[in-house]
């Protein structure tokens, strides 16, 4: 059995992917918009500008695999109480993929040392996505 963390978007998760996928060194898996899925439970509800929206995708992050795709269905609200936190050897690697991922953001906890990481930064990302990003051990 796997967890596999889905994050839904509001019409940008084909930006929200690649940014990730440069933030992180990733790789994308699968992108399909809804258009080529061509899935009769959707086709109804969706305004000709959602066709290209993201129906299914998947992001590789190390061997970790996040699903990401957008809402059609209901309206897309930011989520506080869940986050990502990401495990990085190095503060070099936290501080290079926070500076990617930083731009229209909200800080929650400022990059800093705390009793349990070197390097750590919490924040909301422009597309409301919450972060952690750290090094697991406090000697790095």
């Amino acid at each position: 059995m796997n967890i596999v963390p889905t994050l839904n978007f509001g019409g940008n998760c084909r930006e929200a992917i690649h940014m990730y996928e440069k933030a992180f060194h990733g790789k994308i898996s699968c992108l399909i918009t809804y258009r080529e899925a061509d899935d009769p439970a959707y086709n109804p509800l969706l305004k000709e500008n959602q066709k290209d929206y993201i129906y299914h995708s998947e992001l590789v992050l190390g061997s970790q695999r996040i699903i990401m795709s957008d809402h059609v269905d209901i309206p897309f609200q930011t989520c506080y109480s869940n986050f990502l936190t990401v495990m990085c050897d190095t503060k070099e690697e936290v501080q290079q993929a926070y500076e990617i991922m930083k731009e229209g953001s909200q800080t929650i906890y400022p990059m800093e040392a705390t009793p349990y990481s070197s390097c750590r930064v919490v924040f909301v990302d422009q597309f409301g996505i919450r972060w952690g990003i750290m090094t697991e051990q406090t000697e790095r």
